[in-house]
């Protein structure tokens, strides 16, 4: 019970610290996050330019495209699972959700360079790296500009292929990691908040 004019002792100074270190260590966990999200992005369009990805056959291609695809569900369902035993759900599902749609777009993007190289004229312009990067963020983001087009019927497969994957990205996987941030954040005995879906 307080009293006027008495000063409080006991546990609520403990408590304070704790209350000031918090917002300390959320703010260093949403820092960590975002530094990771970005080494990651960064670590996975260096391999990108490093592979080797020309002069493959239409087999290896193919391969490549369904390993590459293979990766991304494997590597987001690890994320989801760590999201739930994060002990910042949210800070993780950013870096899942950053993760695997730069995976998604470099594998659509050496698959797109791969297939130009195998198939010359599969598409309106001989393609860089560089420009088959930019055909799949224009056709993913639904921009298209126009400039660069599936000429062949394997890349207007492929490019329809990448369309409803990403619709798939942004739909059900959005979803699945709201779930999952749920989830560990009542697994923390925390409620999380009624707007995530």
């Amino acid at each position: 019970m307080d009293h006027p004019g008495i000063p409080r002792t006991g546990p609520t100074r403990p408590r304070r610290a704790r209350e000031q270190q918090e917002p300390r260590s959320g703010r260093r966990a949403q820092l960590a996050a975002l530094v990771r999200a970005a080494l990651i992005t960064v670590g996975l369009v260096t391999v990108y330019y490093e592979l080797p990805l020309d002069g493959h056959s239409t087999v290896r291609t193919s391969t490549l495209l369904a390993c590459g695809l293979l990766l991304v569900f494997v590597i987001f369902w690890r994320e989801v699972r760590a999201i739930v035993s994060s002990p910042y759900p949210r800070l993780k599902a950013v870096e899942a959700l950053a993760t695997t749609l730069a995976l998604f777009l470099l594998v659509f993007a050496g698959t797109y360079f791969t297939v130009e190289h195998t198939t010359p004229g599969s598409f309106s312009e001989p393609m860089t790296k560089t420009d088959s990067l930019y055909f799949t963020l224009t056709t993913f983001t639904t921009v298209g500009y126009g400039d660069i087009v599936a000429v062949s019927q394997t890349g207007r497969v492929l490019t329809m292929l990448q369309m409803v994957g990403g619709l798939l990205l942004v739909g059900v996987a959005a979803r699945v990691l709201a779930r999952a941030v749920r989830a560990g954040m009542r697994r923390q005995g925390r409620e999380p908040p009624e707007d995530l879906p």
